[in-house]
């Protein structure tokens, strides 16, 4: 169900609209930067604003077209694949189902996500249901137990 470069046509269709987006930003605001900046201090700091509102959107551009046509990102390192279905039960006894996914861009807004290189993703991969993980959050060390691992089909 993934189309060319791994991405779902959700994604590859959500990526292709924001990146015509920037591009139509970057282009609104390319020929006010040409202007000379011959007005007072006021006018010259709106322009280095607007060099570095451009610079941020190219830099966006850069990275969602690389996404879009497999660029420079890096391998995959781990052999957690994306559409892989997660179950977790932490220490205090809750439940958590996820879904992996490939790159954060891909992440449902309604479904609990993880990519295969976050620090979770790292401790799944290569382990099986009922094994015991730990991996660092910014609160500390957690664990948790694989309740369930199915790869997609």
């Amino acid at each position: 169900m993934t189309s060319t470069g791994g991405l779902s046509p959700a994604t590859r269709g959500r990526l292709e609209r924001e990146l015509e987006q920037l591009r139509e930003q970057r282009e609104s605001l390319a020929p006010r930067l040409g202007e000379d900046p011959l007005g007072d201090s006021a006018d010259q700091a709106d322009l280095l604003e607007r060099a570095e509102v451009v610079s941020r959107l190219d830099r966006r551009i850069a990275e969602v077209y690389d996404l879009l046509h497999g660029g420079p990102m890096t391998e995959q390192v781990s052999s957690l694949r994306s559409g892989t279905q997660v179950t977790l039960r932490f220490s205090d006894g809750s439940v958590e189902e996820m879904v992996v996914v490939g790159i954060a861009e891909e992440a449902e807004e309604d479904a609990s996500t993880l990519t295969a290189d976050s620090p979770l993703g790292r401790a799944i991969a290569g382990r099986q249901k009922g094994d015991t993980i730990t991996y660092r959050t910014p609160a500390g060390e957690t664990s948790a137990e694989i309740v369930q691992l199915k790869p997609p089909a």
